[in-house]
């Protein structure tokens, strides 16, 4: 295996492990996890390249495959939340401007 494919592979288990993170509702572990993920992508970006030999131009290929599907199951889980936790925020807000309106007029 190549350098890159083990690359590929330490940055494809991130994105696994950041997928059971966001199924468990792990959230803290999950922001740690998109931390060490940006990070290694960083790491590799300068050395990245297309590997020479064919099985590990496939191996990077299914990697990469593997590494899209975390990424929308990661979203599944986490656009439901960031959709209720908008809801919350919009609520407040408008709590917010009715106090405020009506401490205005008295």
């Amino acid at each position: 295996m190549t350098l890159i494919v083990e690359d590929y592979q330490r940055l494809s288990n991130i994105t696994a492990a950041m997928r059971d993170a966001a199924a468990a509702g792990e959230w803290d572990t999950l922001v740690d996890l998109e931390k060490r993920c940006a990070q290694t992508v960083a790491e590799i970006k300068p050395r990245d390249v297309v590997p020479t030999d064919e099985a590990s131009r496939k191996q990077k290929a299914d990697l990469i495959r593997k590494m899209l599907a975390d990424d929308k199951a990661i979203r599944s889980f986490t656009d439901p939340w960031m959709r209720q936790l908008e809801r919350i925020m919009q609520s407040t807000r408008s709590e917010q401007r009715l106090q405020n309106a009506y401490l205005a007029q008295g």
